[in-house]
């Protein structure tokens, strides 16, 4: 059967054929992929670099491959938040799974692995400040995953149903989701004595949608409380960023493989902030490079 071409309004490509938001080319891309939200983190990594092949900028997402340790690794700053990841992830895979040429699906897929480096707030005050989380599952509050068919394949239904009865989700608020992270890509990950493991919320945003009160009040006030204290089959929900559901939704979906491990920088339960979170980045960069 001959294979449709995918419409120019649907995937768009650039005259010099990048694609369209992250303008890297298909042989720019590397198997090991690095996500970062903030832009600045990839000029970081890439210092790490033995060799660097390119470096390419639009709008907000910053890019670069090169190699460490005999390791082709391309790091890609997709700024805040799931919205930003589905395009991000949407035109990686693109680029090494799509022919530019013909529009078309290649015969063979490619599955990446990607890592998310972070930050983030503790949700648990025995998780303290300036240590590393390596998320075994993410929740999704931002519905990214929910536009997308088969969604119900990749997710945890069970726990998503015990989670809405433990904290009385409400209806007005968009339907959450629960993705495992990659299990070899945790198992790789696993090995230092910094690494927690846990639940990481994917919030829609950084102040109400965290429960963060500055001059507008919060629906339900006690919502953190209730989410400290989910427990379903030994995991508990540890923490709160703004990237990880999608990532790893989307990577499910289309057959790549994804973890996330953030540093923690602030307590929550505790109220307490990281007075300089540069060494505990570092570190975890270079856990990252070292196992990726």
């Amino acid at each position: 059967m001959e294979k449709k071409p995918i419409e120019a309004s649907e995937l768009i490509i650039n005259p010099d054929g990048s694609a369209f938001h992250i303008h890297l080319k298909p042989d720019q891309v590397a198997d090991k992929v690095i996500l970062v939200g903030d832009p600045g983190r990839v000029e970081i990594i890439s210092k790490y670099f033995d060799k660097i092949e390119c470096r390419v900028a639009n709008r907000e997402f910053f890019s670069c491959t090169g190699e460490f340790s005999g390791k082709r690794i391309t790091v890609v700053g997709t700024g805040i938040g799931t919205d930003n990841i589905d395009i991000v992830l949407t035109e990686l895979d693109a680029l090494v799974n799509i022919d530019f040429n013909t529009r078309t699906v290649k015969d063979k897929l490619k599955s990446l692995e990607l890592v998310r480096i972070g930050t983030s707030g503790s949700l648990q005050k025995d998780l303290d400040i300036d240590t590393w989380l390596l998320s075994e599952y993410a929740i999704g509050f931002d519905g990214v995953l929910n536009y997308y068919a088969n969604r119900n394949k990749v997710v945890n239904l069970e726990m998503e149903a015990a989670f809405c009865d433990h904290v009385q989700w409400s209806r007005l608020l968009t339907a959450p989701y629960f993705v495992p992270a990659d299990p070899a890509l945790i198992s790789r990950l696993s090995n230092n004595k910094l690494i927690n493991k846990g639940i990481t919320i994917s919030a829609p945003g950084f102040y109400g949608p965290q429960g963060r009160v500055v001059r507008l009040d919060v629906a339900d006030p006690e919502l953190n409380e209730k989410l400290s204290s989910f427990r379903y089959e030994g995991h508990r929900i540890t923490n709160y960023e703004m990237e990880c559901s999608a990532i790893y939704g989307l990577s499910r979906l289309m057959g790549h493989r994804a973890a996330t491990v953030c540093a923690i920088i602030a307590n929550r339960k505790a109220g307490r902030f990281t007075k300089d979170y540069t060494p505990v980045i570092k570190g975890l960069i270079e856990h990252v490079l070292t196992n990726i």
